[in-house]
């Protein structure tokens, strides 16, 4: 298998692209206005306190406060609360998480419902706290954060004020995990843990060494910030997404890297050189007057993920729609029927399916829960057919993911983790047109709306001479038929009405204004 990274940068955006033998499989997108939120650390200072959904808000100058549950409150916070000169803090153990896509420790749901309690730890208003983004903030959410820091490296994630030592469980070799454990506890200085990711395997003590010092000289870096910070304030900033796909995902089994930005090639070649050497033959620059995505086939590719209908290759469709609680998949066949037998129809189609979802899952970054509604199957042997299928796809997956075998109904449900928004959230705008809902009135309603509005209008002022603006849109359909509907109304309830285009408006409001004084009259209408 050929696996490659396709970098594109212009001065509004870079895009990194992975491929499997041409065939798109994870995409990003770097916007200088969205940037990348996850792993950064702030200095926040605690807003409110809410025991009764067990968790804090913390402010930390954005829009939104942050989100802080109690179960991202680690046993480490104490000791970052006496470096602020704070110890005031009770605070409960957190399970360590490898994960390039997770900076900090996050807490597993216990298995007994009865060991759900989670300690309130005495935080209180106006406490100043160190926290790091674990989720970037989703429509009207704020970020979600956590109170144990961990910076993370190329080789391996360093965790202040803390003892521990993990290896990646990626890593399945038993004398490898053991000869990275040892060299980890020998390099590693007291008050700090440690956790060798998976593409330090095989690699020699001294890039692990060199990985750690760059690592505690950012610590110490963060330590001199604080400071001379009052909060709220940004501490440290993580790697931009370009840098972190870099970081994260640039391994042994990537082929090549193409580049198509002189300035870009020179920083990544510049960085990999000192991080793993090995690797820097692999990235090269791309010389061509035409865009390297049309060159690679992808930006058609990229097409696909923009859209709500996504093709299969037998001919079937999925149809992907997002809603406010949840992502709906719906699996239709089209006109494949290859077979007479409608069973073994719909398992090809399923099975199509199955693996094109998860693909769309990565590749759209969509996570919370997803519902898929597949075509129906009678055998109980196809149906673990999909399920199974679903699963051996996932475990491709970075993000954490969850699967509910197939319900009677052909429904299968998944729970995805959410780091981030996903691709249609942050490349598209809701319509100020539809407001979203793909949706317009038909023309009937809008004379229908218009003629209740001025029977209200007409009882509550005195006024005959009117002003109707409304958008441009709007008024074209207004005026259709204008003899039949607009001047029927006007002889029907004696009053004058004068349709003004306004551009700045919603295109279904409308506002009525006098004639006569310029005044807005559209609140004097109960």
């Amino acid at each position: 298998m050929i696996k490659e990274i396709i970098i594109n940068s212009t001065t509004t955006q870079t895009r990194a692209a992975i491929t499997e033998d041409g065939y798109l499989v994870d995409f990003f997108v770097d916007y200088p206005e969205n940037r990348r939120m996850v792993g950064d650390v702030y200095l926040g200072k605690v807003a409110r306190v809410l025991p009764g959904i067990k968790a804090a808000f913390i402010d930390i100058g954005m829009k939104h406060d942050a989100f802080l549950h109690f179960s991202d409150i680690g046993e480490r916070t104490s000791q970052f609360q006496e470096m602020l000169g704070d110890e005031d803090s009770d605070v409960e153990e957190d399970d360590d998480e490898d994960s390039p896509q997770k900076n900090g420790p996050v807490t597993k749901p216990p298995k007994d419902h009865q060991e759900t309690q989670v300690a309130i730890p005495k935080l209180h208003k106006g406490q100043e706290i160190l926290i790091q983004i674990t989720k970037e903030p989703v429509n009207n959410k704020g970020v979600r954060v956590t109170s144990s820091v961990s910076l993370p490296g190329r080789f391996c994630v360093l965790l202040p004020f803390d003892n521990k030592v993990g290896v990646s469980k990626k890593i399945s070799d038993f004398k490898e995990r053991r000869r990275l454990r040892h060299i980890a506890r020998s390099i590693l200085p007291e008050r700090f843990g440690l956790i060798i990711r998976t593409v330090a395997k095989n690699q020699p003590e001294e890039a692990l060494k060199d990985d750690l010092n760059a690592l505690l000289k950012t610590w110490e870096q963060i330590q001199e910030t604080i400071k001379t910070e009052e909060s709220p304030a940004l501490i440290y900033q993580d790697l931009n997404t370009t840098s972190s796909v870099i970081r994260d995902l640039f391994t042994s089994d990537i082929s090549k890297v193409f580049i198509d930005s002189k300035k870009l090639y020179k920083q990544i070649k510049n960085y990999v050189e000192v991080v793993q050497p090995g690797l820097a033959d692999k990235i090269e620059l791309f010389k061509s007057n035409n865009s390297i995505f049309d060159a690679f086939k992808i930006e058609e590719q990229i097409k696909t993920l923009m859209g709500r209908k996504v093709p299969l290759p037998s001919g079937g469709y999925l149809i992907i729609e997002h809603t406010e609680a949840m992502v709906v998949i719906d699996v239709n066949s089209g006109r494949y029927a290859k077979s007479k037998e409608q069973e073994l129809n719909s398992l090809k189609t399923d099975l199509e399916a199955s693996r094109e979802i998860a693909r769309q899952l990565r590749l759209r970054d969509i996570g919370g829960i997803i519902v898929i509604d597949f075509i129906d199957l009678e055998e109980d042997r196809n149906r673990k057919k999909i399920y199974d299928e679903l699963r051996k796809e996932f475990r491709k997956d970075r993000a954490k993911v969850s699967v509910l075998p197939m319900s009677d109904f052909g429904l299968v449900q998944i729970t995805r983790q959410r780091i981030r928004q996903n691709i249609m959230q942050a490349m598209k705008e809701v319509c100020p047109y539809c407001l979203g809902t793909g949706l317009l009135t038909k023309h009937s309603h809008l004379v229908y709306d218009l003629e209740d509005t001025i029977k209200k209008f007409k009882r509550n002022t005195r006024e005959r001479s009117v002003i109707i603006k409304c958008h441009p849109l709007l008024a074209t359909k207004l005026k259709e038929k204008k003899f039949k509907n607009f001047f029927r109304l006007q002889f029907k309830y004696f009053i004058r009405l004068k349709l003004v285009e306004d551009e700045t408006m919603p295109l279904g409001q409308i506002k009525f204004f006098s004639k006569k004084t310029q005044k807005e009259l559209t609140d004097e209408i109960s």
